[in-house]
Order: structure tokens, then sequence, then C-alpha cells
């Protein structure tokens, strides 16, 4: 793999599980220096990462760039669109072993959300393993790129507002219905599940984003917020 390639995959990472904050500063010295590769690859990096919107170019250099709540519903339209079909392509083009496994796992999640992983992190990773097998399934380049990207976003927010495991459950059986369905090569009903599954993630998604801004008002104090008034 390209030197440029990997300071790419390592910065998306680290941008995305918020191990590299909204904000921080990606000078190319600092992090060829941290990553052992020259500049020149590391300004390749930082050139794709502003392309695909996760850092912004600021007078001081390259930021991490800020992600909001605010554009939640936006994005969720476009997986609407993008993931029912490749659930009607997947369908249509399954490996139908690889979807029984993953249907297996789905209907045990309860094993890995009893786990001390607070991050859920071995839950995540088995949702990154049916989207892996969707983009196998779908066989359309097209759809695989653009469903990435919007994932990347998701990812950001999804660290931003952690479900609880009431919600993993209620996902993780959402996740089993566009399995089944999938695995039988109903493909309307595969893109009917995945809508659903949509929705309801849309929807928790909003509600923990008003909880988070009416906690962060409460968190002002009295004075603060006459100040601001009076700004």
């Amino acid at each position: 793999m390209r030197a440029g390639d990997r300071a790419y995959q390592t910065l998306r990472e680290e941008i995305t599980n918020g191990d590299l904050p909204a904000g921080t500063v990606l000078g190319e010295v600092e992090q060829a220096v941290r990553l052992g590769i020259s500049r020149t690859p590391v300004r390749e990096a930082l050139r794709q990462l502003i392309s695909e919107g996760l850092a912004v170019q600021r007078p001081r250099g390259v930021e991490v760039s800020e992600v909001s709540f605010e554009n939640i519903s936006e994005l969720y339209d476009v997986r609407l669109a993008l993931e029912c079909q490749a659930a009607r392509l997947a369908a249509r083009n399954r490996d139908a072993d690889v979807f029984r496994t993953l249907l297996v796992d789905f209907q045990h999640v309860s094993d890995l959300l009893n786990t001390r992983d607070r991050n859920r992190h071995d839950y995540y990773e088995l949702v990154n393993r049916l989207d892996d097998a969707l983009d196998q399934a779908v066989r359309n380049p097209y759809l695989v790129s653009a469903m990435a990207t919007v994932r990347t976003h998701l990812a950001r927010i999804r660290h931003m507002a952690r479900s609880d495991r009431a919600r993993l459950m209620d996902a993780a059986r959402e996740h089993a219905l566009i399995v089944q369905a999938i695995i039988d090569g109903d493909g309307d009903l595969a893109a009917h599940a995945t809508h659903v599954h949509l929705y309801n993630s849309l929807s928790h998604r909003l509600a923990k984003a008003a909880s988070l801004e009416t906690h962060s008002a409460d968190a002002v104090s009295p004075d603060e917020g006459d100040a601001r008034e009076t700004a």
C-alpha cells in the first residue's frame, strides 16, 4: 500500500472514531513524524480528507472539520436512497452462505452487548461485516463508493451520541430481518426492512441529539446565560 493511502486510512479512522476531534490541526510536519513518512504522502492524505469533508483548510492550516447533528436528516435522506437500493441488489446477487452466517450472529447479538466493551466495538464490527457483505453483493462500485462516504460521516455522529443497549438490540433484530430477506432473495422485502431500520435509527439519533442539546443548555450557569443575553 502506498504511503499516502496508509496515511489517509490512519487519519480517516482516527477522525471517525474521535481520536482526532473537531478542530485538531493536522500539520504536515507533525503528522509526517508521527506516521513515520515524508510530508508528500501526508499532503496527499490531507487533500483527500478535505475532499470528503472530514477536514477543512483554515488560515492556520488543515483542521479536522466540525460535525453537527443539524445535518443528520440530510445524511439519512441519502442513506435511505442508497441502502434500500443496495438491499435490493444484494437480494439478487447474494452469496446466501455469507448472509446466513451474519444472520446467526445478529440473532445472538446479546452475547456481544453483555461484555464490558463500553464502545460496543464487537457489535459495530458485526455491523461492518454486514456492510462489507452488502458491498460485495451489490456489484456496483459507484454505489459502494457513495455509501462509504455517507457511512464515514455517520460514524462520527455515532461516536458523539452512543446508542443504548435497548436500541442496539432493536437494531440487531432489524438487521436480522434485512439479512433474512436477502437470503430469501426478496429484494422488495429487503428494501422495506432497510427503510424501517433507517427510520427507527433516524428517530433515535434525533431524539439523542435533542437530549444532548437540552443537557448542554441546562449546563449553562445563570451568569453565563445573562451574559449571552446581553452580549
